[in-house]
């Protein structure tokens, strides 16, 4: 049986690298992305499906969700959106960028595309070492979509932070149904998004280290993806479910070590505020 799966931001770099190790494992896949030119041209190149969307603009996310559901089943949602900026901007929404890529846009999918998925399906969502980033400055606050004080590193990290723990609570609402919950660290890599960053991205804290980043984002794309692959592919997850695989392409939980039940609870309340808005 072909195994159908979705890669959102999947004409470029990390999302682009699986998409095509998919293909070349047989999977039918349709990847997601904003330019239409340079979509097409990725999906032709690795025997993809192209389907365009703006994944920071809420209402396309809901659109495209209800789309793909009509064209289901599915077996594998890989969401691969996000990123870090070194200047703060909004989207279309009027929402912090960081917030609403990392973490409202690939949640919106998701729940849009559950009742498509069949017992069997995985879930992978790409997480960062950028949580890392968001502890320096201490425990992440969601009392409100905006970090404060705006080092882009750090607000992907939180945003990534909330992402996780909705993450956790996916998996737990699944459990049971053969739908398979997973979050996949590729660690550094040289994509387009590192290549922009600035050294105003970090937060001071880490500014010292800025040559050691830069030269650790010069790690190939495709060795990056592997972590993800493995996550939505290997046959010693079936059963599983839950797990945070490492750039090394095993379990851990040090990017949750810092997700307690208060911290988790607080940003599932903005959550559903900023979405009921």
């Amino acid at each position: 049986m072909t195994r159908k799966a979705i890669v959102t931001a999947g004409t470029r770099g990390l999302g682009f690298e699986v998409a095509a190790e998919l293909s070349r494992r047989d999977h039918a896949v349709t990847i997601i992305g904003r330019d239409v030119e340079r979509g097409k041209e990725a999906a032709q190149e690795i025997g993809a499906r192209f389907v365009q969307a703006d994944l920071s603009v809420l209402g396309e996310v809901r659109a495209l969700g209800a789309r793909l559901a009509e064209e289901g089943p599915w077996h594998l949602l890989v969401n691969n959106v996000g990123g870090m900026w070194s200047t703060r901007w909004e989207t279309a929404d009027g929402i912090e960028a960081s917030f609403a890529v990392n973490h409202l846009s690939p949640l919106v999918l998701t729940e849009a595309l559950l009742d498509s998925l069949v017992a069997g399906s995985r879930i992978v969502d790409v997480t960062s070492s950028s949580i890392q980033a968001a502890l320096m400055l201490g425990t992440p606050v969601y009392d409100d979509v905006d970090p404060g004080e705006y080092y882009g590193m750090a607000a992907s990290g939180r945003a990534k932070l909330a992402h996780l723990a909705y993450n956790r609570d996916l998996a737990s609402r699944l459990r049971g149904s053969g739908v398979s919950v997973f979050a996949a660290d590729p660690g550094a890599a040289a994509t387009p998004n590192a290549a922009a960053m600035t050294p105003e991205i970090l937060p001071p804290p880490l500014r010292p280290q800025w040559d050691q980043i830069r030269q650790g984002v010069q790690r190939p794309a495709a060795e990056a993806a592997r972590s993800i692959v493995f996550a939505a592919t290997d046959p010693s997850l079936e059963g599983e479910t839950g797990l945070v695989i490492d750039p090394g392409c095993r379990p851990s939980e040090a990017l949750r070590s810092a997700l307690t039940g208060e911290l988790a609870a607080a940003a599932t309340s903005l959550t559903e505020r900023v979405l009921k808005s």
